[in-house]
């Protein structure tokens, strides 16, 4: 008899409606901690990549002639 998984994980490209998919928690439904930990995470990426970006246009500036 097959084992039935005991984790899941979000699928992305699911209908909407499809009750075979778990659905995604509602924001204001996680833990405070959990909320923030995703946010200063978020915050980080956002802020790594836009200085990622500004190296790179600073980098390109000495090959422009």
């Amino acid at each position: 008899m097959p084992r039935k998984p005991t984790t899941y994980q979000l699928d992305l490209f699911s209908k909407p409606n499809d009750t075979k998919t778990m659905q995604t928690p509602q924001w204001q439904a996680l833990p405070v901690e959990a909320r923030q930990s995703v946010t200063q995470l978020m915050v980080s990426l956002i802020l790594d990549h836009v200085e990622g970006d500004r190296a790179e246009q600073r980098e390109g500036a000495d090959h422009d002639a």
